[in-house]
């Protein structure tokens, strides 16, 4: 049921990260998927101990974006939902086994649900992750891999996170990697950059299959980090990822954030490509005889870390079990750039990955980087520039949104706003196809939108950039002192990598 955030903004000083809590969306409980209507939402808001000038925004919100058309798309969502077509019946399907032909216009229910849920695995990497340089935490998960998903109020997902990805943050990337103004810190060389996770029992069950899932994160308010990449296109064997091809080429500097190390710094002694590897060789094993599935995400920075992990995971073969069953890899990436030429793009699709590309067309970085040499350019002239290092193409199947279409967002030159992605996932949860009207389909809470943005139209009364923690982390002592309170110390990597490195034929690289 998807419950109102509105109920749970004020006082605003109360608000923290654990606020994630307060709303659910149909991608929680994809099996049995419900879809209240706004007026169900509102309610519940009505009845909540919020003003009643609030109330009222609410109210009006429900009558400027519900009418009976909108009703009746919705009541259509729910019977396509409520027929035969449970997710584990239909999960290859909306995993891309086809392309997601005829799933995207019109929206498929189911798929727009998994879309969402996904999405906000990605979200956790931003909501979970330490971005103030006044903490001496500064750059890492504020939560250990147990509590991850309760923290965040996420538990209904059914995942359990396996093990933190991290990196070295000596790579050129001042506006990805963060760190603290105090001399002592967690890490001086590492930054947290998303976790593995696995779906337990249950979910297994709901979904139709073990759902092996990566997250990494990816850039959240400054875009400068696109022009810091923007440098040049580089064989993937260069960095020793096995491919037979020397003309598959990606971005330099994805691939030196995927594969470069510090063996001076605990979190970074491996590479985030040897720690992937590993934990996927290591998953797959330990669940063999089971169905599964690999499915990837991310956001910005994040959906390049996505496509390249896939590509690495099914080049090295991972995806393969002992008794040959070939576990389907996908991407779902939101607002991400491009990763690497034409000839990178063909190899990915030989190998089987799908990905389905989740984009605003205010968005600027998925036009990056290639401004003038892409897969919009004539084949013959792309055939001519393919030697060039600014040749990229995007790959796999793109599906396009438009913020200009929410009714609830307000017209802006900020093309952070246009970026965010919290905003894309409001944008997905209206979207029903090309021409449709823009119709919330699970309820999903719009106040989202401004968790890290000014976005909303401000007769919503949401105020920007709400999410904060109280008193900025700081607590008070028994002795009366406020103080930033001891986390507990994070765990680098599992005791047996050296293991899964040597039977990958990496260990001689430590």
């Amino acid at each position: 049921m998807a419950i109102s955030i509105y109920s749970t903004l004020l006082p605003f000083p109360k608000l923290t990260v654990s606020s994630r809590k307060s709303h659910t969306f149909a991608g929680s409980n994809p099996s049995n998927l419900t879809i209240p209507t706004t007026s169900t939402v509102c309610a519940k808001a009505l009845h909540s101990k919020t003003s009643d000038s609030l109330s009222s925004i609410i109210t009006e919100l429900e009558k400027e974006s519900l009418n009976k058309d909108d009703q009746n798309q919705r009541q259509e969502d729910i019977n396509t939902t409520h027929d035969e077509r449970r997710l584990s019946n239909v999960w290859r399907e909306l995993h891309g086994q086809d392309d997601w032909v005829g799933l995207l216009d019109p929206m498929d229910p189911l798929l727009r649900s998994e879309l969402i849920r996904y999405g906000e695995m990605a979200q956790a990497c931003y909501d979970a992750f330490d971005f103030d340089p006044f903490s001496k935490y500064c750059g890492s998960c504020r939560f250990v891999p147990r509590s991850f998903f309760p923290s965040l109020g996420m538990a209904h997902l059914g995942y359990r996170v396996s093990r933190y990805l991290f990196a070295t943050s000596n790579i050129n990337l001042p506006n990805f990697f963060k760190k603290s103004r105090w001399p002592k810190v967690w890490s001086k060389n590492a930054n947290w950059i998303g976790y593995v996770a696995v779906s337990d029992d249950e979910t297994t069950a709901r979904l139709g299959r073990r759902d092996i899932s990566i997250a990494w994160r990816g850039t959240v308010t400054r875009l400068e980090w696109i022009v810091d990449l923007m440098d040049f296109l580089k064989p993937v064997s260069g960095n020793k990822i096995p491919c037979p091809d020397p003309t598959v080429k990606v971005e330099s500097g994805f691939l030196d954030l995927y594969t470069d190390k510090d063996v001076t710094c605990r979190y970074s002694t491996f590479s985030a490509r040897e720690q992937i590897l590993t934990e996927i060789k290591r998953l797959v094993e330990m669940y063999t005889g089971e169905e599964l599935s690999i499915t990837i995400t991310g956001h910005s920075l994040g959906s390049a870390l996505a496509i390249l992990s896939a590509y690495d995971i099914t080049e090295t073969g991972l995806n393969v079990t002992a008794d040959g069953q070939v576990v389907p890899v996908s991407v779902l990436s939101f607002s991400g750039p491009r990763v690497g030429n034409v000839r990178f793009k063909e190899r990915l699709e030989s190998l089987g990955v799908k990905v389905l590309r989740v984009v605003n067309v205010h968005d600027v970085v998925p036009k990056s980087p290639g401004l003038f040499f892409n897969e919009h350019v004539a084949p013959r002239l792309m055939k001519l520039a393919e030697g060039l290092p600014w040749s990229y193409s995007h790959v796999g199947v793109q599906l396009e949104l438009d913020h200009k279409n929410s009714p609830f967002l307000k017209q802006t030159s900020d093309p952070v706003c246009a970026h965010n992605l919290e905003a894309h996932l409001h944008l997905l949860d209206g979207y029903h196809g090309k021409g449709h009207r823009f119709v919330l389909a699970s309820g999903r809470d719009p106040a989202l939108v401004n968790k890290a943005s000014d976005f909303l139209k401000d007769h919503y009364l949401v105020p920007p950039y709400w999410r904060q923690d109280e008193n900025k982390g700081m607590v008070r002592s028994k002795d009366g002192r406020w103080i930033q309170p001891e986390r507990p110390k994070l765990d680098d990597h599992p005791e047996d990598i050296h293991h899964h490195l040597k039977q990958l034929g990496l260990a001689s690289d430590h």
